[in-house]
C-alpha cells in the first residue's frame, strides 16, 4: 500500500477512535450527572433510579420535580439504560440554569411495565389496580417530598411509548399530583377523560408510528376537549415512534411545562 494509502487510512482511523471517544465522554458525563440510586419500601421492595438535582439548592426556596418513565427497551436492572433516550435535556447547564429542578428517571425491571395495559390492543384499557412498579415510583416520590424541598405545586410526570402509556396512567391514579404531564407516543384509556380533563397535558407523536398507534393520542385527545379540557398535541408528519427525539428537544414545551401548577 503506498504511503498516501496508509496516511488516509490512519487518518479514518484517527476520526473514528475521536468520534467514539466523543459519543463515549458524552454518556460519562451524562451518568455522572444522574446519580445511581435505589429506593427501599418497607416491604423490601426497592426500585432503582437516577437521580439528578439543581446545580445549586438555595436555603428556603423550593423547586420543581419531574418523573421521566422510559420505554420498554430501557427495561432491566443495570440502573443506565433508561438515559439512552430523552433525558439529555435536562443535564445540561443551559437547561439547569433556566430550570433548576429535580429529575427522576426510575429503571423498570425486564418484563415489567409502568402500567399492566395490552399494548397489542386497538382500545387502551388501564387496569383497577396499580402496577407493582408504579406503585414503587409514587412511594419513592413520597419519600422525596419528606427529605427535600421540592415544591409539590410543580410536580410533571414525562415518558415515551411504554413510559408514554405510564404518564397517562399516572395522572389517572394521582389527578391532584401532578401539575401537567407530557406523554409522548403513548395511549391512555379514554373513559378515564372525564377525571382528568383538569391536568394540562401536552402530547407528541410521530403520524408514521406503527408501535403505537397515533390514534391513541388523537383520540385522547379529543376526548378531553369533550370534557372541557385544553391538551396541547404534536404530531410529526413525517416521523415514526421516535417521537421522542422532537419532543425533549421542544423548548416551548420545557417552557410551558414548568410554568403549570397544580391548586393544591
Amino acid at each position: 500500500m503506498s504511503p498516501l494509502r496508509w496516511l488516509l487510512l490512519a487518518g479514518l482511523v484517527l476520526m473514528f477512535v475521536s468520534a467514539f471517544a466523543a459519543r463515549s465522554l458524552q454518556a460519562d458525563e451524562l451518568a455522572n450527572k444522574f446519580a445511581k440510586t435505589q429506593f427501599k419500601n418497607a416491604d423490601g421492595k426497592s426500585l432503582l433510579y437516577r437521580f439528578l438535582k439543581p446545580a445549586k439548592i438555595e436555603a428556603g426556596k423550593k423547586y420543581p420535580l419531574v418523573l421521566f418513565l422510559h420505554g420498554a427497551g430501557e427495561r432491566g436492572d443495570d440502573n443506565d439504560k433508561q438515559l439512552i433516550h430523552g433525558v439529555k435535556t435536562f443535564a445540561t447547564e443551559e437547561f439547569l440554569a433556566k430550570y433548576p429542578c429535580f429529575v427522576v428517571v426510575p429503571q423498570c425491571p425486564t418484563n415489567k411495565k409502568w402500567s399492566d395495559v395490552d399494548w397489542s390492543s386497538n382500545k387502551v384499557v388501564f387496569p383497577d389496580q396499580e402496577s407493582e412498579t408504579a406503585l414503587l415510583v409514587m412511594q419513592c416520590l413520597d419519600g422525596l417530598e419528606k427529605e427535600l424541598p421540592i415544591d409539590t405545586s410543580r410536580e410533571y410526570v414525562t415518558g415515551l411509548s411504554m413510559g408514554g402509556y405510564g404518564s397517562w396512567d399516572a395522572i389517572v391514579r394521582h389527578p391532584q399530583r401532578f401539575a401537567a404531564a407530557v406523554p409522548v407516543c403513548g395511549g391512555c384509556d379514554l373513559s378515564k377523560a372525564k377525571s382528568i380533563a383538569h391536568v394540562p397535558t401536552w402530547t407528541f407523536h410521530g403520524a408514521m408510528d406503527k408501535a403505537v398507534k397515533v390514534e391513541h393520542s388523537r383520540e385522547i385527545v379529543e376526548a378531553l376537549k369533550a370534557a372541557g379540557g385544553k391538551p396541547k398535541h404534536t404530531e410529526y408528519p413525517n416521523v415514526g415512534h421516535d417521537s421522542w427525539n422532537g419532543a425533549y428537544k421542544d423548548l416551548e414545551m420545557y417552557e410551558w411545562l414548568f410554568a403549570q401548577r397544580s391548586k393544591k
